[in-house]
Formats: structure tokens, C-alpha cells, sequence
């Protein structure tokens, strides 16, 4: 094919240079500029390159299909010749390849499996701005490779949108800006109407877009549910418009439909997930629907669950997705929320909100953990996800096991991974089960049903592989899993028969070994709730179908927000006892415990039969000596909150102060002391200072105090009454007192409050302000009465706006107090004026 012209064609000189004389670049270029399929190739000849590969990492399969498709075709060749790639299940490479593009974990593999990275001369990661948690941890690897084993290894990091200066500071490297291609781009907002669906929204929007303007339509929406409802509302186009859908689980077939022009000029309208945001360009499009909305993975580290919510975009997001309408020419975006919504500038990278338990296996397979990332991934989510390894027998001690380093190489979940080499013992046919459920827990939900039975999935995908489709069912959505268990099975080398049939506890024992934290067995008192493994509690639907069983394995939850709610059971499958104490003899335990009776307000000693956290048996024993006591008195604060404990109003102060220097200061690294943060480890701050104790009131408040302030380093306490000090010096040569507060709801610091009286501050002119002049103090100006008069963060403003006003009011209210008329050079007093004056 002619190559066309791209944007990017007059920085392509650039760039090779800066490789040549720098082995890091940050390249900030927009939609349509053409970074993606012209940088490559134009590195190819490049003498630093030495005949080397390049790879490129992709966020995406679909766009990774379409640019190797495009760079090849730009080349009249095939793909898999000069320019391949690889993504999951798919390779299109060959010996003669130059240019790979790979996506989400491939690149982390080829990276583990050899660190030299032998044949590679450069890696190129496309929009990085996504912030995946695979492009992260893959940068950071490469990073670690260039540090200590090949210097002269390129690294190109690239985005459409993001905070380039930043990124360049981190590696230290230079920056090159390209402009776009693109038309002006009008903007409107089209917001719901009263309770309106979405589907209904997106309805009256496509409408009235078709009526209005040219071209074809693009529509972004956050997931496939959404696609599909708005397929349904959408079902009665004008004639001579075709309705087309575009994410990352289609066909290739029809992926690649949606990327070529309408046939004979029929006009498109396209139901498209983020996939459309960045990477692939679809022609035609003059007018862009935006619902602000994307489907994106939340970890809750409270309860261990992972989750994909829909949430808001970032502006960035927005403003890339309205670029896709100006493309060809002058175009159209309507975003269906109202104009007074305001977005988060960028987009928060994925390792700051999922589940980690790939990341920690990766690094401890990598053989360290401080490797660097532009957003270091939280502690909290870290340590949940070693938790989890150890578990699951991928880790030992924190070092990666055998099974661990097999786990890794399935390039999957740890927990699928486990389970799928769990029956490695057991007959063939279990382990092709095993393929099924790994296909059924990854892939979107096959049923239209709300059923929370797992067993159902799968005897749907038995029926479909006997030619039957149940009618709650869809094709499609079967059709990938089948597909999906064959893979696994090639994988794994599997060439027994597929099943045909499942007893009815078989598909929850083969689970358990990717969820041996939700293991759950129903509570004796309430057949509708279950205690999990790992200690936390769940509900079923009223109407569940598993309702009955003594017990189950959970595969999918709704965490429950606050620490002692129930979370609700998703989906799950029964399993049985009788092999839980088969596969995990040692996860039963019978220990002597010391508890508080919240009923009878008294400490009791029980006898416990346990699996993990689930009880299984309990039995009252004589109380065991009185050291014993401090779990039960933890316990009791556990049960009844930490308002049970003695707070003083300093000590109240002093932790309000250091959460709130925590936010203002986070380079001192003070430790978190919310509610949830102290319930969770009162073992290790409060428990010693109950040792002896056997009530709770004889806790005193001085002894909370000790415990509680023993949490912080010496050094680190007396920075604390330095940058956020307990009173303050004020021009009247006294001290008052600073007021700290902390929003539990929001999770924020309020303003520090120093109340004063007005004349006291004659002769100042600014605010005062602590943490080292990053915050300033909120100031209640009180009357000589102590009554409030106005509150400002903005003390110069006052004296120059409001004072004057104040003054004509109180000087006839309070006579005998100053009010002069200059405050700038009045002299301060707490006092009233001498008699006489």
C-alpha cells in the first residue's frame, strides 16, 4: 500500500537521534499523529539497533492486531513476517520478525524468561497513559534490566495523554512533543432526563446525531452489558444505518469489520467499550457519543475482593474520546452528563486499585521487590496479595515456591493457575474440568438470569457442546468459554474427553483451590449467611439457588461497605467437607481461646475446632490463667469499637494531628491511625497494654495514651508538635489553642481552627500557617465577649474588606475594647483599653 502522511513523519528524525544519544525518551503525541505504526518502523535502520528486535507493548489485543496489521500492510507483507505479534492464545511471529506487538503479559514473560532480553534492542510501550498495571510492572522490569544488564537497551514510553514532565523526571529522560491531526470539535453536553436509563439517553443522543450531522457514529459505553442493552434500544434504525459493536472479547472477523469504512457508503453506528479510545481509528466517525462512563477493576483491601465498578472517566479520557469525531473533519462529541460535572484531570493507575496478587508473584519471581515504579504499588493491597500467595503454596516464607514458579508460567491469575495444576494427582478428567472452570470464572457471564449458582454455567456449556443452547443462555458468550477450555487444554496437554457431567459438589472441590479464602460454611442460627475462610461474613439472595447447602465455595462476592456488614454471594458452587480435610488436613486446628461474652459484658474460655477463621465447633472450658486475658479484652474492643477505649480530649487531638499531618506531610511516613487501621492490628499497639487487665474499664488513659503514641518513632513524635503544634503564639504575646479534625466520611483533614480574639491580632498581616507553611489556619475572629465574629482562611482580606465594617459595628457594642483604624500597626492585647482612655 502507499503510505500515507502522519503528523508524527517530521519528528521521526528526532526521535532516532535522541535514541542514539539517550537510551530513555518520553513521547507525548495525540490521537491520529501516528506514533503508534510509524515509530517502530522508523527505528528499524538505526544504527544503535544493530539488526535487534523491537517490541512493542500494546495495552490492547485488538489494537495490537491492528497496528502489526497496518505496519505490515504498509510494507505489502504478510504479518508475521517483518512485523508480528503475540497476545494471549494468538502468535504471528517468525523467525524473519522485527517488530512484535505484544500485549498485557507477554512482554512480563519474555522479560522473566530472559532477563537479557538476548535479540531485543529496544521496547516501545504505547499509550502509557492507560496506566495498566501490566504496562507498570513491565517498565519497571525493563528498567531493572537496563540498570544491570543492558545499557544499551532503548526504552520509548508513549501517550496521547498524560503528565509527560513528570514522567520524564522519573526516568530521566528527555521529552518530545508531536502535534496531532485533527478538526475542530464541538462540544455539548446531553444530559439524562429524571431516572432515564442509559440505553434510553444513548437512544434520544443517536437519534438526534443522525437527524443532525454526517458520517458515522461513535458511542462509547462502559462494558459489554451496556453495548447490549443499548443494542436493544437502538433495534430500529433508519434504513441505510448499520448498528455495530466493538470490544475486546468479539471475533477477530468482526473486529476487524468495525475498523474498515461502511460498504457503499452506509452510514455506522458503533457501541464501542474504552477500546476505542486510543490506538485503533475507525474512519468515518464525525460524531462521538460519550456516556463518561468506563467499567474498570477496584480492589477493596478490607475484604480482599476485586471488582470491575463503573465509574466516572478522567478528562483526559474525555477529551480523547471527543477527538475521535475530528478526525476527517470538523465533528461533533456530545457527552451525556451535564456541564457542571467536573472530572478528575487523569486517570488513576490501575496498581493504586486492583488486586495484586500477579504483581507480588512477578517480583518474587523476579527476586526483588523494589524495583521502580512511577506509582509504587500501596502496601496494604501488597501484603493482601502476598497473604493470598502463601495460601495458595506459591510462596513460603515470601520466596516463590516450585508450584509458584508453574504458576507463573501459566500466564493466568494465581488463583486459576492453582487450581489448574491442583489435580495434577487426580484422573484427566478433573483436570479438563478444571479447564472449564477457568474459561467460566474469566469469561463474561453466559446466563441472562441472575442465578448465583456456578453449576448452571457450567451445564449450560455442556448443553451448548451437545448441540443444545438453553434459553437463558448465549451462544456467543458460550461459544468464547468452549473455545477458551480448548486453549487451556493445548496448554495443558489434555487430550481426555470432555465431561459430560459434574457430581454436584465437584465443580466447588476443584475451585477451592483458586479460592481457599472463600470457602464458606452456613452459619448454625441463619441459613442465609455463610462465614468464609478468611474470617469475614456473606449472605445469599433471598431466592438463591444454592440455598440449603451446609457448604460452599464463593467465586464471586459484592463486598459490603464497613467492616462488620455482610458481603452478598455473587456466585458459588456447594462442596464437600470430606475433601477439604483430604486436600488440607492442616488448615484444621483445635485451640484453647480466651473470648468476650458481648451479652454477659465478662471474658469466657471456649474449646475451638476450626478451619481457617470458620468455626466448626465450640465448647466452654475452664478460664486459663489470667495472661490470657488481653486477647479476650482485644476481642471486646474488636466487637464493640475503639469508643469503648478511655479517650482524653488530648489524646483525641494528638491522633487527629497525626492523621492529618499523614495527608499534608506523607514524606515522613507517619502510620495510618483511621478507625479501620487500629481495629485491624489492636494485637500488635493495644493488646500489650491489657496484659494483667481482665475488665475493660481498667484501662487507664494515660496507659492508651503510652500505647497509642507508641506507634510513632520518638523522633518522629516531636515532628508532629513542631509542624502541627498544640497552641500557637498570636501578636498579644499569649498562646491558643490550634483545633484538629479529621472527616471520617471522606477520608480527609479539615482545616486547623485557631480561635482568637480579634484584638489580639492587631499588627498581623497574613494567615498563620503550619506543616511547614503548607496549610493555613482557619481563623475564628471572636468578639471581646468570646463570641464569634467571622471566620476566614484569608486574614489580609479581611483587615482589607471586612474589618471596617466589623470595627463600625463592635466599637459601639464593646467601648471599652480597641478598635482602631489602622489594625495593620495596632498594638495587640487581650485586654480592654486603660481606664481613661
Amino acid at each position: 500500500m502507499k503510505r500515507p502522511t502522519f503528523p508524527i513523519d517530521e519528528l521521526l528524525p528526532r526521535i532516532r537521534d535522541s535514541l542514539e544519544a539517550h537510551p530513555r525518551l518520553v513521547l507525548e503525541a495525540p490521537p491520529g499523529a501516528g506514533k503508534t505504526t510509524q515509530v517502530p518502523p522508523a527505528l528499524l535502520d538505526a544504527p544503535w539497533l544493530d539488526g535487534r528486535r523491537i517490541l512493542m507493548l500494546e495495552p490492547r489485543r485488538v489494537a495490537a492486531r491492528a497496528a502489526a496489521r497496518f505496519m505490515a500492510r504498509q510494507r505489502d507483507e504478510a504479518v508475521g513476517q517483518t512485523i508480528g505479534y503475540r497476545i494471549r492464545f494468538d502468535n504471528q511471529v517468525s523467525a524473519a520478525t522485527r517488530i512484535e506487538v505484544v500485549t498485557e503479559g507477554i512482554l512480563t514473560r519474555m522479560i522473566q524468561d530472559d532477563p537479557t532480553l538476548d535479540g531485543v534492542g529496544a521496547i516501545v510501550f504505547d499509550e502509557f497513559h492507560e496506566r495498566h498495571l501490566a504496562a507498570d510492572l513491565g517498565l519497571a522490569l525493563a528498567l531493572d534490566v537496563q540498570a544491570a544488564l543492558r545499557e544499551d537497551l532503548r526504552i520509548v514510553v508513549m501517550s496521547a495523554t498524560l503528565d509527560g514532565e513528570r514522567l520524564a523526571q522519573f526516568l530521566d529522560a528527555p521529552r518530545l512533543g508531536s502535534a496531532g491531526r485533527s478538526y475542530p470539535v464541538d462540544i455539548g453536553h446531553f444530559p439524562a432526563r429524571r431516572d432515564e436509563p442509559l440505553e434510553h439517553q444513548v437512544r434520544r443522543a443517536v437519534e438526534h446525531a443522525l437527524a443532525e450531522h454526517p458520517g458515522d457514529l461513535l458511542v462509547f459505553l462502559p462494558g459489554r452489558r451496556e453495548i447490549s442493552r443499548a443494542q436493544q434500544a437502538l433495534a430500529q434504525l433508519p434504513e441505510g444505518v448499520d448498528l455495530l459493536a466493538l470490544h475486546g472479547d468479539l471475533p477477530v472477523e468482526e473486529q476487524s469489520r468495525v475498523l474498515q469504512p461502511g460498504p457503499d457508503g452506509r452510514r455506522r453506528v458503533v457501541l464501542a467499550t474504552n477500546v476505542a479510545e486510543s490506538s485503533v481509528t475507525l474512519p468515518g466517525v464525525r460524531v462521538v457519543i460519550d456516556s463518561g462512563l468506563a467499567r474498570e477493576p477496584r480492589y477493596d483491601p478490607n475484604s480482599g475482593f476485586g471488582r470491575l465498578d463503573v465509574v466516572n472517566i478522567a478528562q483526559a479520557s474525555a477529551d480523547q474520546r471527543a477527538g475521535r469525531a475530528g478526525r476527517v473533519a470538523d465533528g461533533w462529541a456530545y457527552r451525556l452528563w451535564p456541564e457542571s460535572q467536573r472530572l478528575e484531570p487523569q486517570r488513576r493507575p490501575e496498581i493504586s486499585q486492583v488486586e495484586l496478587a500477579g504483581l507480588a508473584l512477578e517480583l518474587a519471581a523476579w527476586g526483588d521487590a523494589d524495583l521502580r515504579f512511577p506509582d509504587p504499588p500501596p502496601p496494604g493491597a501488597m501484603a493482601a496479595a502476598r497473604e493470598l500467595l502463601e495460601r495458595l503454596g506459591a510462596l513460603d516464607g515470601g520466596a516463590i515456591t516450585a508450584t509458584g514458579r508453574r504458576m507463573l508460567a501459566l500466564g493466568t491469575h494465581p488463583r486459576l493457575a492453582a487450581m489448574l495444576l491442583a489435580p495434577d494427582a487426580a484422573a484427566p478428567g478433573e483436570r479438563v474440568l478444571a479447564c472449564d472452570l477457568a474459561a467460566l470464572v474469566e469469561a463474561r457471564d453466559p446466563l441472562h438470569t441472575r442465578s448465583d449458582a456456578l453449576a448452571e454455567r457450567w451445564q449450560a456449556l455442556a448443553a451448548f457442546r451437545s448441540g443444545r443452547v438453553p434459553t437463558d443462555a448465549s451462544r456467543g458468550a458460550l461459544a468464547a468459554i468452549d473455545q477458551a477450555t480448548r486453549q487451556w487444554r493445548r496448554r495443558l496437554r489434555l487430550d481426555a474427553p470432555l465431561p459430560v457431567d459434574a457430581a454436584a459438589h465437584q465443580l466447588g472441590d476443584l475451585l477451592a483451590h483458586a479460592y481457599p479464602d472463600r470457602i464458606a460454611r452456613q452459619h448454625p442460627a441463619d441459613p442465609h449467611r455463610y462465614q468464609l475462610a478468611n474470617g469475614r461474613s456473606a449472605r445469599l439472595f433471598d431466592d438463591s439457588a444454592v440455598f440449603g447447602e451446609p457448604w460452599l465455595l464463593v467465586t464471586e462476592l459484592r463486598a459490603a461497605q464497613g467492616p462488620r456488614n455482610n458481603s452478598t454471594v455473587l456466585r458459588a458452587a456447594p462442596l464437600d467437607p470430606t475433601r477439604l480435610e483430604r486436600d488440607w488436613p492442616h488448615r484444621f486446628i483445635v485451640e484453647d481461646r480466651v473470648l468476650w461474652d458481648a451479652g454477659r459484658q465478662r471474658i469466657h474460655a471456649v474449646r475451638e475446632r476450626r478451619f481457617d477463621q470458620i468455626v466448626l465447633e465450640r465448647k466452654p472450658i475452664a478460664a486459663p490463667d489470667r495472661s490470657r486475658h488481653a486477647e479476650a479484652l482485644v476481642d471486646a474492643v474488636r466487637q464493640l469499637g475503639l469508643d469503648a477505649l478511655p479517650w482524653s480530649e488530648p489524646l483525641r487531638q494528638w491522633r487527629a494531628r497525626l492523621r492529618c499531618l499523614r495527608a499534608w506531610c506523607p514524606e515522613l511516613g507517619l502510620p495510618d491511625l483511621s478507625d479501620t487501621a487500629l481495629l485491624a492490628h489492636l494485637e500488635h499497639w493495644l493488646q500489650p497494654a491489657m496484659t494483667g487487665k481482665s475488665r475493660l474499664d481498667a484501662l487507664s488513659q494515660t496507659e492508651l495514651a503510652e500505647a497509642l503514641k507508641g506507634t510513632v518513632d520518638w523522633s518522629l513524635r516531636q515532628r508532629i508538635d513542631t509542624l502541627a503544634p498544640i497552641r500557637i503564639a498570636v501578636p498579644s504575646g499569649l498562646e491558643r489553642p490550634v483545633t484538629y479534625a479529621f472527616d471520617d466520611a471522606t477520608g480527609a483533614p479539615l482545616a486547623p481552627v485557631l480561635a482568637v480574639k480579634l484584638q489580639e491580632l492587631f499588627g498581623l498581616a497574613d494567615t498563620p500557617r503550619i506543616a511547614d507553611g503548607r496549610v493555613p489556619l482557619t481563623l475564628h475572629l471572636l468578639s471581646p465577649g468570646g463570641r464569634p465574629l467571622q471566620v476566614t482562611g484569608d486574614l489580609r482580606g479581611f483587615w482589607e474588606r471586612t474589618y471596617p465594617e466589623v470595627r463600625k459595628e463592635m466599637k459601639g457594642r464593646y467601648p471599652k475594647h480597641p478598635w482602631p483604624d489602622d489594625p495593620w500597626t495596632a498594638e495587640a492585647t487581650h485586654r480592654a483599653k486603660p481606664r481613661g482612655t
